[in-house]
């Protein structure tokens, strides 16, 4: 009996669905979704899979949609798991589409209950990949709240305006071929833009193992796998 409560223990320690950091905790939920809560504020970020997905979490303040595919778009989620109070932003291609939220375009910021959120570009700059997400369409978003900085990637590939990033404490960094970017362009963006923390996600496919190694030769930027698939 002894045994099977540690082996039990064992499973759930290793596949907890949360990173803490004082008043700021990230929740993955599948792939390119997750929940970010900073204090008392809760953020959902790509919203899909419906309500059931969210089961669990704290209601929604904010939204951040990042672009219009349908890993990372569902109309139908948000209308799930939105109430009244809740401010969705997006790009301008994704508020049309669904028909709500606020439009906040490449390189502008938005400042909402004590959060300011910045969009930042992401798009495809390698020749047969360009017509994936072209620039200007989507948002990465920086998220700046109680003195940290979180840089949500989106789908991009490691374009300057990522790399430039300086002082980031989260940064979420996606990779899988032929949509974004593979794990040695991720790995080699990250280690420009060292961050204190990165967390891989948006990553079928790819090896996040690898990733961890190539970038845990800067011992200053702290690599986390999270339990996304």
């Amino acid at each position: 009996m002894k045994i099977l409560l540690i082996l039990l223990l064992f499973v759930y320690a290793g596949s907890a669905q949360k990173s803490q950091f004082g008043k700021i905790s990230f929740h993955p939920i599948n792939h390119a979704t997750f929940v970010t809560e900073v204090d008392t504020l809760v953020i959902y970020i790509d919203p899909v899979g419906g309500a059931e997905a969210f089961k669990g979490q704290k209601p929604a303040d904010i939204i951040l949609i990042t672009d219009i595919h349908g890993d990372h778009m569902s109309k139908e989620t948000v209308d799930a798991v939105k109430s009244k109070e809740t401010k969705i932003i997006a790009p301008k291609a994704v508020v049309e589409s669904i028909k709500m939220g606020k439009v906040l375009n490449n390189g502008e910021t938005v400042e909402i209950k004590g959060l300011s959120i910045k969009a930042i570009p992401m798009y495809n700059t390698t020749e047969g990949r360009l017509d994936k997400h072209v620039k200007g369409r989507g948002n990465g978003y920086l998220i700046s709240a109680l003195g940290k900085k979180i840089y949500i990637s989106g789908d991009t590939e490691d374009i300057p305006e990522m790399r430039n990033l300086k002082d980031i404490d989260y940064a979420f960094v996606c990779m899988n071929l032929p949509y974004t970017m593979s794990v040695e362009q991720a790995a080699s963006a990250v280690l420009e833009m060292k961050p204190k923390h990165v967390f891989p996600y948006h990553y079928r496919g790819s090896d996040v193992q690898k990733f961890k190694e190539l970038v845990s030769v800067d011992k200053n930027i702290d690599v986390q796998i999270l339990d996304w698939y």
